[in-house]
């Protein structure tokens, strides 16, 4: 039994040799494996007592289990130990965000209740029957076109009627719930709730409906010029509070102009930049004057265009206003992507020829705009949404944006391997129709696959910040650990835009804090040892 016993764990050592923390443990000082068994007792003692067949039911799901639908979830795990520790840990980079999904929507409510210009309308007058149905529409009109109405659900009000935030929101029905009503109706129509993701919109195609809607019914706040450095200052800070130091963002370009003071849509990119920039800069110095500045190392954007209804000839005018706006802000440009849905719109090898000109372009100006690109962001086997990862990998892309399909092609997991090209992961965004245990990403983790953690467009689903991304990784899997989630914390920051002076002055502060989380740890959880 004891020879077999060996060979077992020497089969086991072999089997998990290609993970990436599988060289973390030997390296690992004395205190960073005391916190991993620490963390691993107390995740057996909540897998047990909460996630387990005998806990407590949890309401709205038929199953209790580790890493189960994080909506569904999500009031359970905020209680747990376990996400208090992973609150507290700090988590590098975060790669994948769509920057008009990520400030809370109560939050971006709140900004947007400050500007007088900013009015909501419906095309159907609100009831107790209505309200569950229909979406505000919420947009900044010019000064000679602000609304004198009051109220949008008195019995005077006409479908299709703008009338200001501020004024609908103190006005609204007692019988709809008054304010706070309000409020619910808008911030549900800003997210996605759990039945819309586990039952009537459980399909890609359904969520991908709801999910646009969502942008839909923001896009009138996260594009008014007004409240945009507000927007990214919450942003910036929200992502730090949670243990985030440096940040890349995906703006969208898509549209030409952002809505100004003065109601109209003429506030160019360049602007939106400017803007960025500013507030970035503001940022750092505030950590640095309260001594915190290994909490903030900065942020970049990706510049994003939609692949919907795109010609040649108009991402043509999107690349090469990328290689304007990265000639004046060569600091903040750090790449080039294009989003949406992939399994209806166009594959990326119907623009192969405008992607490889861009190429071209920046040889001949002497730029570095890499491509950062969505692909494989689909359940399909084969389909074109799918294919999009040899075109991207052809393409030279820098990082993979979700990649779900990637475990079904060994070769381009070779690849990611030998070149280092890191898959950017959005463990909660990407698992609406099914749990942890179902999510690709334990395979590509196991496969040695780089891997960065990200949270996509966790307005959306209430996920902001990577504490609950990190919390799913580590409940559903029984090998994955402490020294596991550190080494995808901090290989994120090598796997950004940073240059080589900057990433190593981010891993060295990342590496200080980390040193100090593990300390609280151990002090925090003393019987846990």
């Amino acid at each position: 039994m004891d020879e077999y016993l060996r060979e077992r764990d020497a089969f086991i050592t072999e089997d998990r040799s290609r993970r990436l923390d599988a060289r973390a443990f030997a390296s690992a000082s004395e205190d960073e494996r005391n916190a991993d068994g620490t963390l691993r007792r107390i995740r057996a003692e909540e897998n047990r007592t909460i996630w387990g067949s005998d806990a407590p039911a949890i309401a709205g799901s038929l199953h209790t289990f580790p890493g189960m639908q994080f909506l569904t979830a999500r009031d359970t795990i905020v209680k747990t130990k376990l996400f208090e520790i992973v609150s507290k840990m700090p988590k590098g980079a975060l790669l994948h965000a769509h920057l008009d999904a990520t400030v809370n929507a109560r939050v971006l409510l709140t900004l947007s209740l400050k500007h007088a210009a900013l009015h909501v309308r419906t095309d159907v007058r609100l009831t107790a029957d209505t309200i569950h149905t229909t979406l505000p529409e919420i947009w900044p009109l010019p000064e000679v076109q602000l609304s004198q109405l009051t109220s949008l659900t008195d019995d005077a009000y006409e479908p299709g009627a703008w009338v200001p935030l501020a004024s609908a929101r103190e006005t609204f029905a007692p019988g709809l719930g008054g304010p706070d009503g309000f409020d619910d109706w808008v911030v549900r129509a800003l997210t996605i709730n759990p039945s819309e993701a586990y039952v009537t919109h459980n399909t890609t195609a359904k969520i991908w409906e709801k999910f646009g809607s969502t942008f839909s019914v923001a896009r009138g706040m996260t594009r008014y010029s007004p409240m945009f450095a507000d927007y990214v200052r919450e942003f910036l800070l929200s992502s730090a509070e949670d243990g985030i130091s440096y940040t890349e963002v995906r703006i969208p370009f898509w549209y030409k102009h952002m809505i100004g003071s003065d109601g109209k849509e003429n506030v160019p990119h360049r602007e939106w930049l400017l803007t960025y920039d500013r507030v970035v800069a503001k940022v750092r110095e505030e950590f640095a004057a309260q001594g915190r500045s290994e909490e903030f190392v900065g942020s970049k954007v990706i510049y994003s265009a939609v692949k919907k209804e795109l010609t040649h000839e108009e991402l043509e005018w999107y690349l090469e206003d990328c290689i304007a706006l990265k000639q004046e802000f060569p600091h903040l440009i750090c790449g080039f992507d294009l989003v949406g849905h992939e399994d209806p719109l166009p594959p990326l090898i119907d623009y192969i020829v405008p992607l490889k000109r861009f190429v071209a372009r920046q040889e001949e100006l002497g730029l570095d705009i890499p491509f950062i690109l969505h692909a494989g962001e689909t359940l399909g086997d084969g389909t074109p949404a799918d294919m999009n990862l040899y075109d991207a990998i052809l393409l030279g892309t820098k990082r993979i944006g979700h990649g779900f399909s990637l475990v079904k092609h060994p070769r381009i997991m070779e690849i990611c391997r030998e070149r280092d090209i890191a898959v950017e992961m959005c463990p909660i965004s990407w698992r609406l129709t099914g749990s942890m245990p179902m999510h690709p990403l334990p395979i590509l983790l196991s496969q040695g696959v780089p891997l960065t953690l990200n949270s996509d467009d966790p307005a959306a689903f209430g996920n902001m910040g990577l504490s609950f991304d990190f919390f799913q990784v580590l409940i559903a899997s029984e090998v994955t650990g402490l020294l596991a989630v550190k080494e995808l914390a901090r290989r994120s920051l090598k796997y950004g835009c940073l240059a080589q002076e900057e990433q190593e002055q981010a891993i060295s502060f990342f590496d200080r804090r980390w040193a100090a989380f593990v300390r609280w740890l151990l002090d925090t959880f003393p019987s846990a040892k």
